[in-house]
């Protein structure tokens, strides 16, 4: 009776009405990304408002934001290149090559813990002031990090596997395991910083605590009855095959959060060199006004995947092409809307995470340059995740390389030459602008081939 439910919940994909199928997928998924945002931001807007030293302990934190981003890269891995690789195989009706997927995940994300807790440790200090902290904000930056680190398996094991749960047609149980955690850092938040006057130290154990709960939650689940996947010994011996090809989808989404935290140390460094400690400051402001806005986003494209990838997988080409038209469409409009209302109110999202008149007016100034092109980018959040969902791994990660190493690192480098310190900010929009339209483009071009049934046979 148990394996019938399971199947039927998984069959639902490629039968139940789309409009019906997406809120029942997406929603669970957008407000488990909202929550989980709120881990940094709920962090940055309690540290901000510390008494007489908000401004330099929220800078501190922003630093370190290019290495926690680094550490969460390793799970996009598993979350966006295993996940949707397993669904692809739950389509083709082949449940114990997708378990075998989750094993060899598992290994993966073990392995990444041991080595990014080694050399972080070790390299700790030198790499901060690398990446923008100055004297007045290291001790900030260090307090933090040297507790976040301790909880980095938490942080791989809740990131990478809850997509597992998604692909499995489980968004409201994959939005638990997020809330769990959530909920927990908001309220442990203040407790750890005020109440035992912890300060940022408190913020990073508030963060661990919780990120622990979450990862509990998803081993749990993954590993009992109700999982059509589960996590089982015998799976978890690495195959170079799966991984290679778990590598090749996931090397995109990896690199598009890896390079997040390489921009933020671009970005960072040239702030503070042409600008100084307030200039990253507001970076650090504008990096959580993006998060927020990006974060129903991710949690939209989170929950149309599974639906694009195993209909894909059971050659339903008609079905998968109504499903990424509404994608591209909806991730277009949101993010135009989100963008325009960051240009013309900066002052208002400044104002949630510092009360400092100087850093609030310098964040209105910069916001509506740096935020410009998103008005477009929206085109590119919905045609990323779509080429993912296809097994398209080879232009997805061209489309990840062209806007952030091709375009906006050299960008932020060398605009500064010309135009001061205002050439980071408007080395984001160019690169923005371009890379959508390159990948509005690409899309036009291969979607046809793509949906063909030699393309899936070459999917492994």
């Amino acid at each position: 009776m148990a394996e019938k439910t399971v199947m039927t919940r998984e069959e639902r994909m490629a039968v139940q009405p789309i409009g019906k199928l997406m809120v029942s997928m997406t929603v669970p998924a957008i407000l488990a990304q909202i929550i989980n945002v709120l881990y940094s931001v709920i962090d940055r807007v309690y540290i901000g408002h510390m008494e007489g030293v908000g401004a330099n302990a929220l800078t501190g934190v922003g630093v370190t934001f290019c290495i926690t981003m680094f550490i969460s890269a390793f799970s996009s891995f598993i979350s966006n290149g295993a996940a949707p690789l397993a669904a692809i195989w739950l389509g083709k009706g082949d449940r114990g090559h997708a378990e075998r997927i989750l094993g060899n995940s598992v290994s993966f994300l073990l392995v990444c813990t041991v080595a990014l807790m080694a050399f972080f440790y070790a390299y700790m200090r030198p790499l901060l002031y690398m990446f923008g902290a100055s004297d007045a904000t290291i001790g900030y930056a260090s307090d933090y990090l040297s507790i976040y680190l301790a909880g980095t398996l938490f942080v791989e094991l809740a990131l990478g596997l809850n997509a597992f749960i998604i692909c499995q047609s489980q968004s409201k149980t994959a939005m638990l395991s997020v809330l769990i955690g959530a909920v927990a850092n908001i309220i442990l938040d203040p407790v750890f910083i005020f109440g035992f006057h912890m300060g940022v130290k408190g913020a990073a154990v508030a963060t661990v605590i919780s990120q622990a709960l979450s990862a509990a939650w998803v081993m749990r689940f993954l590993m009992g009855e109700g999982s059509s996947v589960r996590i089982r010994a015998g799976c978890m011996r690495p195959d170079g095959r799966i991984l290679g090809s778990v590598f090749a989808l996931g090397v995109s989404p990896f690199i598009m959060t890896a390079t997040e935290s390489f921009i933020s140390i671009v970005l960072n460094h040239g702030l503070q060199v042409y600008g100084g400690d307030m200039h990253v400051g507001a970076l650090t402001i504008m990096q959580s006004v993006m998060q927020l806005f990006s974060a129903p986003l991710n949690g939209f494209t989170q929950g149309m995947a599974p639906i694009v990838s195993y209909n894909y997988g059971a050659k339903n080409f008609g079905r998968v092409r109504r499903l990424y038209r509404r994608m591209i469409g909806v991730c277009f409009g949101f993010r135009f809307l989100t963008a325009a209302s960051a240009m013309l109110f900066p002052a208002f999202y400044a104002g949630f995470f510092t009360n400092e008149t100087e850093l609030v007016s310098l964040t209105a100034r910069v916001m509506p340059v740096f935020m410009a092109g998103m008005l477009v980018f929206g085109l590119q959040n919905g045609i990323q995740p779509a080429f993912l969902a296809l097994g398209q791994a080879k232009v997805s990660l061209f489309i990840a390389v062209l806007r952030k190493i091709i375009l906006l690192i050299p960008l932020a480098i060398v605009l500064p030459h010309y135009m001061g310190v205002m050439g980071v900010y408007y080395a984001e929009p160019v690169s923005d602008i371009i890379s959508a339209t390159a990948a509005t483009i690409l899309f036009l071009v291969n979607i046809r081939k793509i949906l063909s049934e030699e393309a899936l046979a070459k999917i492994r």
